[in-house]
């Protein structure tokens, strides 16, 4: 299925039945007075989380949904079906937002959360309700109120304990892949990942965490240069950042570079991003010539903790699980 995270949709209740205007007509019964049934009500949208559901493509297919109409009142006081209910399941970590005012409306985080985002309308009374003992053969009802349309903006943030950021080709795809059961595409050239890849992580202390592969960013990301503009936005939920280094591409003349590219990317799109906490990773170890690289980085950033790893061969991948597991915990 293709990965979507943003769609607009429209969604309307349903209109309330009308109340009926009649009277007993009954053989040896004179007078037999209003009897008219009031209408049922229409049915209410209700948006609900599915842990299940991973994507918003189904309501960039489908745009109109409507809830069913409460069916009209009628004779012998019998009052009108209430309109069905009509039930939105959203992955969770979707945002609902007015489409026209950019208001949001609910953020659907907890799988618990069930929302009434358009109530159905009221069904009319009919004129059985109007009698009074001034005016005892009413001859007219109520029609039914009309549901409630809205022009919704659906905006999918994925909810990670942690994410992965780095460089194209910095090896997140291959780490989430040793980490987890995820199978990402892998791929020895940039921007093979093109979608945020989301993997459970069993851990050694507690319940297991998500990890969110990001798409690579480059500089500009922030204004939307490469993939980052589209992506960002799902690390802003994580609790934890990885940023993922290329140990091979280190310039040990300058080798903050990535470092820094990454992390000025990150603090022009949020500020938020920057105060998460980051553990620094540097990857590919396995490879010749790394270890002076990977000595020039570590004495070039100070008071920031370091792991190295080999993604490809598993090397250190277990220390970053347990270090990971261990800060989820506590936090």
């Amino acid at each position: 299925m293709k990965f979507v995270d943003e769609a607009i949709i429209t969604v309307r209740s349903g209109d309330g039945g009308t109340g009926c205007t009649s009277f007993r007509r009954e053989r040896y019964i004179e007078r037999g007075g209003p009897d008219g049934g009031d209408g049922g009500d229409g049915g209410d949208v209700i948006l609900k989380v599915d842990p299940n559901q991973r994507t918003l493509y189904d309501y960039r297919r489908q745009k109109i949904h409507k809830a069913k109409n409460g069916a009209s009142g009628q004779g012998q006081q019998k009052h009108g079906k209430n309109g069905l209910n009509l039930t939105l399941a959203l992955p969770p970590g979707t945002i609902v937002s007015n489409s026209d005012t950019a208001e949001i409306i609910i953020d659907l985080t907890d799988t618990s959360n069930e929302f009434i985002i358009a109530q159905g309308g009221m069904g009319g009374r009919g004129n059985k309700r109007f009698a009074t003992s001034t005016n005892r053969a009413p001859r007219f009802s109520q029609p039914g109120i009309p549901g409630i349309e809205l022009k919704l903006k659906l905006e999918l943030k994925l909810l990670a304990d942690v994410g992965l950021v780095g460089l194209p080709n910095a090896g997140k795809s291959t780490l989430i892949s040793r980490m987890s059961s995820a199978r990402p595409k892998i791929a020895d050239y940039p921007f093979t990942t093109l979608t945020p890849i989301l993997g459970m992580v069993e851990s050694p202390f507690g319940e297991p965490f998500a990890v969110a592969d990001i798409p690579g960013l480059i500089e500009g990301a922030h204004e939307g240069t490469g993939l980052g503009i589209d992506f960002l936005k799902h690390i802003e939920r994580t609790g934890i950042l990885v940023h993922l280094i290329d140990a091979d591409q280190i310039d040990p003349d300058c080798p903050l570079v990535s470092f820094n590219l990454i992390n000025n990317e990150l603090s022009k799109y949020s500020r938020t991003l920057t105060k998460k906490d980051q553990i620094v990773v540097l990857n590919k170890i396995d490879l010749t010539d790394t270890n002076p690289k990977v000595e020039a980085f570590k004495q070039a950033i100070k008071n920031i903790q370091v792991l190295t790893l080999s993604a490809a061969t598993g090397k250190g991948v277990n220390e970053l699980i347990k270090l990971l597991s261990s800060k989820l915990t506590k936090s």
